[in-house]
């Protein structure tokens, strides 16, 4: 019993740390929705400011904005991904390997410098009109044009959910429907396709929470035109004065939610509506030939890479290597003077960089820490309240990252602390581990889940301390996951959007900070360098990560 004498003290630690970084904020967040003067320090008329904010149309125009770009990304995500995904799971596709690689591209590009890129490409001016003599301006600075670059940037989760899918039930219950006399299609759609069923909707569903808790495409393509969503309202809110706390709080409850009904539905169709082959023999994965079809199939990937990959990269790359806008897509034109003034020059650019690397460690460190001592506690223990320790690690996957700094402010804001983060980088801490904390926890349960008790028992029996057992046995088995997670964790960290905007103090700056104050202030060559510094950034974590599991 030695080994386990610091297991409440671990367990109420861990509970502790979550409840101040994900349930205060959430909590917050709701009191506001429900106590509209809980800012001046009152709790009285509850729900009286309801009425009002649910009859003004623009709450309604804003919640069903959301729901109408969530369900249009969806539907072309759908339209594009699965039938991809399909041939890539089915055939022998030439160039199979480049493909995957550059589908996985668009995760590595944040949304809001996507976005930057393609109004480099479509605008007036631009590159597409510089080369055809074009331009796009009237589509892509609308609904339709947010709904075409964010499909293009989350579709590869369709893609690579499908295909993964069919290539892992294989083709051997197809081939015996075409002995029973069934058509091609048709063994496709009653056999192939059923069998991938879960991982579509389940994929679908991520899409649609992925879309609605986006801020940087529609702030940057359709704000201007009069198209706003539950997040572009939140973000208004708390910067036009007068600051609305209880809309945007209310705002931010009605855009939780939709999320966690997507996640919901997500993890229900998961676990309930599985399909399922009972005869236990292993499925066929040999890949067919596409025979006559191999090329166009290929010219078909070439296109689509080309588009949502190829042509983002290439418009920022180039934008970030031209002395000025105005000289346009001429040699003569191209230097490494934005590179020079940002790495070299501009001590702003440099400071920006290192808060955002700083505070990507730091958030790694942390959630490391915190996702090791949940996951023992929820997978190796058999202590009360572990269920609650489950819920509160995985609930910061329905929570929008506006949501979280909204929170933040609401929860720390407050005059009866004594101290306070607020105004400091380390709200900006707060909000990153708040919203990354579900990273480790999954990868270090995965790991737990592997490693036997036996082990731990045996450290007990030779009089092994808890922490010793942590340190010395359980850790060093799992630390390939739990790197790999604290890796993946800074990566995304150290390009964070929307939580910065709202809770950055004065004087502080991040990367992505820098990369939107930039365009703002009409310096988009140094913005663009700065974004290509930060997905080459992101990209070798990306591949540090996959690496490092590869070998492990």
């Amino acid at each position: 019993m030695l080994a386990r004498n610091g297991l409440p003290l671990l367990a109420g630690g861990a509970t502790a740390v979550l409840l101040v970084v994900v349930a205060l904020p959430l909590g917050f967040v709701l009191l506001q929705a429900i106590f509209p003067g809980l800012s001046d320090g009152s709790l009285a008329a509850p729900l009286s400011h309801l009425g009002a904010i649910f009859s003004d149309p623009d709450m309604l125009g804003l919640t069903f904005n959301t729901l109408r770009l969530g369900g249009c990304v969806v539907l072309l995500s759908a339209a594009i991904g699965i039938p991809l995904g399909a041939l890539r799971g089915l055939f022998k596709l030439p160039l199979a390997p480049l493909w995957d690689l550059l589908l996985l591209v668009p995760f590595m590009i944040p949304p809001y410098i996507a976005a930057l890129g393609w109004i480099m490409q479509l605008q007036p001016k631009g590159y597409v009109e510089q080369l055809l003599g074009l331009h796009a301006a009237g589509f892509l600075f609308s609904f339709s044009g947010v709904v075409f670059v964010m499909t293009l940037n989350v579709f590869p989760v369709v893609y690579f959910a499908v295909s993964r899918s069919i290539a892992t039930s294989g083709s051997r219950l197809a081939d015996v429907g075409r002995v029973c006399g069934g058509s091609p299609w048709q063994c496709f759609f009653r056999i192939t396709l059923p069998l991938a069923t879960p991982g579509i909707a389940a994929s679908l569903l991520l899409v649609f929470a992925m879309a609605i808790e986006e801020y940087g495409t529609p702030a940057a393509l359709a704000a201007n035109a009069g198209f706003f969503v539950l997040v572009t309202g939140i973000e208004r809110r708390f910067s036009d004065w007068p600051i609305d706390l209880p809309g945007a709080s209310t705002l931010s409850v009605v855009l939780v939610l939709l999320a966690m009904t997507a996640f919901w539905l997500q993890r229900r169709i998961q676990g309930r509506h599985v399909y399922e082959t009972l005869n236990g023999k292993p499925g066929d994965v040999s890949l067919r030939s596409l025979g006559v079809w191999r090329w166009p199939v290929c010219l078909l990937f070439a296109l689509v890479t080309g588009v949502s990959t190829v042509a983002p990269i290439f418009s920022i790359t180039v934008t970030a290597f031209m002395r000025t806008l105005s000289g346009g897509l001429h040699a003569d034109n191209l230097s490494l003077i934005n590179f020079n003034t940002i790495l070299g020059g501009d001590a702003g650019a440099l400071h920006a960089l290192a808060t955002s690397l700083a505070l990507g460690g730091a958030t790694a460190l942390i959630t490391g820490v915190i996702g090791l001592l949940v996951a023992y506690c929820v997978v190796k223990t058999r202590i009360r309240g572990r269920v609650l320790l489950d819920a509160l690690s995985i609930m910061p996957n329905t929570l929008p990252g506006i949501v979280v700094g909204v929170g933040l402010i609401l929860a720390w804001n407050q005059k009866f602390w004594p101290v306070t983060p607020y105004n400091t980088w380390g709200i900006l801490l707060l909000a990153y581990c708040c919203l990354l904390l579900p990273y480790p926890v999954r990868y270090a349960s995965a790991a737990f889940a592997q490693i036997g008790d036996n082990m731990e028992a045996a450290a007990r029996v030779h009089g092994a301390s808890l922490r010793q057992s942590l340190l010395r046995i359980l850790l060093p088995l799992l630390f390939p996951s739990l790197l790999a997670a604290m890796l993946l964790v800074f990566a995304v960290a150290s390009r964070e959007l929307v939580a910065s905007l709202l809770l950055a103090p004065t004087g502080v700056q991040t990367a992505s900070l820098f990369i939107w104050r930039q365009f703002e202030q009409g310096s988009v060559g140094q913005g663009m360098a700065m974004s290509v510094v930060t997905i080459l950034m992101t990209t070798t974590v990306m591949v540090a990560v996959t690496w490092w599991r590869q070998r492990k």
